[in-house]
């Protein structure tokens, strides 16, 4: 049965995007953002039977958390409902993302990563590296101590999701695609191509973290020399909505934003389409990326939530 109920699964799914307890009422609060409409009661009974299988347990009054069994069930149930999921996760945080490039005030989507202690000097010059190469999304980080997610022999970092700039978009009238993630050739400073691109409507993974965890980066080098390959991702606007793309834009560079690295209606080998305008841009996740690389233990959460962009800018 707990393969082909969706709610019990949905109820797994948000129980993994959390590390800490979330209470029947948090559920359900949860659980209508995703269109189903639960009761705090009926999640008590959902719990209670998930309780019983193994795949959840109660922390004290705070709440459930997946069990190890829980977790390999959610990885592996429903493969063909989990296609899209991702897209559609990163599109929830658009829509929430409320930043105005021209105030620099409002929230912005981030992605939270996990760096030991013992690991956190060679961590952070990974991440400076990014910062100073100019191939990360925003052009810096914040440094936070302070949060339950984060276990206290460890340090968590902010980094920037690049689909903030969707709901910049989206709020400016301007439809949005996200269409790719890829492998960017880099030579010298200059974009060659994409190697690999893969779509994010057809997979149940983030491909950028599949690409980092699969070896096939050479961020590090890059950071170093000018050449090797990083990661980018593939919008898609209106070719009518040119002029307004290209004011918020500019807004937003002038906010810290690194993008685009290129755009227009036939650029490197993506498809040509003359109605639409391709935005590349590099990708956050070029941060982890680099420590991944250096053999740095880091755990990452793409698209963690969305937060004050002022707290982002606060000096660390």
């Amino acid at each position: 049965m707990i393969r082909t109920e969706r709610k019990y699964i949905e109820i797994l799914r948000i129980l993994k995007e959390h590390r800490e307890p979330v209470g029947a009422k948090r559920l359900s609060e949860l659980m209508a953002e995703r269109g189903f409409v639960l009761s705090d009661r009926a999640v008590q009974y959902y719990l209670s039977y998930l309780d019983t299988t193994g795949f959840t347990e109660k922390i004290g009054n705070q709440g459930r958390m997946l069990t190890p069994l829980g977790l390999e069930e959610t990885d592996n149930a429903l493969v063909d409902d989990r296609i899209g999921f991702i897209i559609s996760k990163l599109e929830r945080l658009a829509y929430r993302s409320t930043f105005n490039p021209e105030t620099g005030t409002g929230d912005v989507a981030y992605n939270l990563s996990i760096i030991p202690k013992v690991s956190f000097e060679k961590a952070i010059a990974a991440f400076d590296a990014v910062a100073h190469s100019g191939c990360g999304f925003f052009n810096s980080y914040r440094i936070i101590d302070r949060d339950p997610r984060i276990p206290p022999d460890a340090i968590g970092v902010i980094t920037l999701c690049s689909i903030s700039m969707d709901g910049v978009f989206q709020r400016n009238g301007i439809p949005v695609k996200m269409a790719y993630g890829g492998r960017l050739e880099m030579e010298e400073n200059a974009p060659l191509g994409f190697r690999d691109l893969i779509g994010y409507r057809g997979t149940t993974i983030d491909p950028l973290e599949l690409f980092i965890s699969s070896g096939l980066t050479s961020i590090h080098a890059f950071t170093k020399t000018k050449t090797g390959i990083a990661l980018a991702n593939v919008r898609e606007v209106p070719g009518s909505a040119k002029e307004a793309v290209e004011e918020t834009i500019h807004h937003m560079n002038d906010c810290g934003f690194i993008f685009p690295v290129a755009m227009g209606n036939a650029i490197f080998n993506l498809p040509e389409n003359p109605y639409r305008i391709s935005i590349v841009a590099f990708s956050g996740m070029n941060y982890i990326g680099n420590c991944v690389e250096q053999g740095i233990k880091i755990q990452t959460e793409i698209g963690a939530g969305n937060i004050s962009f002022s707290k982002v800018m606060e000096i660390n």
